[in-house]
């Protein structure tokens, strides 16, 4: 089979966390049509949660019907927003997702994809944030390995809220190559 025919049977799933996402973020919104246009499944988890609680069972049988889980999310205070962090303590539970008979995503594709206010120079030691964004990421490609998926390169968006209309649109680009793809997963995140 060719890698072009794996990735159209591949079934990815791209959960997407920003509570702002219908009021005013321009670059994840963009990001999260792209996604729709080459992907299985998205799903907004501030549309489908923002007050209620997490429906673990459902949440889990979305995770078992894909192959590559993508984590599409605005850099908040060096993580994620707070609903994903929820998602990840209610969904990955123990004997499901790791311990004793944890297995149930072994062998999956796990991925995220980030936005970040600051430039691509605030993420170095000598910028305003200290350390690389990878290296900021680090709790999530733990968690991968926890949980026995392959973690992928990390797809990134700096300047998000400076990119002009043809920046922005040549990222769309990039994000559906990027999701649409045969990766070389890696040890560590590439940005």
């Amino acid at each position: 089979m060719t890698a072009q025919k794996e990735n159209v049977q591949r079934k990815t799933l791209v959960i997407i966390a920003h509570p702002e996402l219908h009021k005013g973020s321009r670059v994840n919104q963009k990001l999260a049509q792209a996604a729709a246009q080459h992907t299985t499944t998205v799903h907004d988890l501030y549309a489908a949660y923002g007050n209620t609680a997490i429906h673990v069972e459902r949440e889990q049988q979305l995770l078992l019907d894909h192959d590559r889980i993508i984590f599409q999310f605005p850099v908040w205070w060096y993580s994620c927003p707070s609903l994903l962090k929820q998602w990840f303590d209610d969904v990955l539970t123990y004997g499901w997702a790791y311990g004793e008979g944890g297995n149930k995503l072994h062998g999956k594709e796990w991925g995220l994809a980030v936005t970040a206010g600051g430039s691509d120079f605030a993420y170095t030691p000598q910028g305003y944030n200290h350390f690389p964004l990878e290296q900021l990421l680090r709790p999530f490609e733990v968690t991968a390995s926890i949980i026995g998926t392959t973690f992928l390169p990390v797809f990134s968006v700096y300047n998000a809220m400076q990119l002009s209309e043809e920046e922005l649109e040549l990222k769309a680009e990039e994000y559906a190559i990027h999701l649409t793809s045969a990766m070389n997963p890696l040890c560590t995140s590439a940005v």
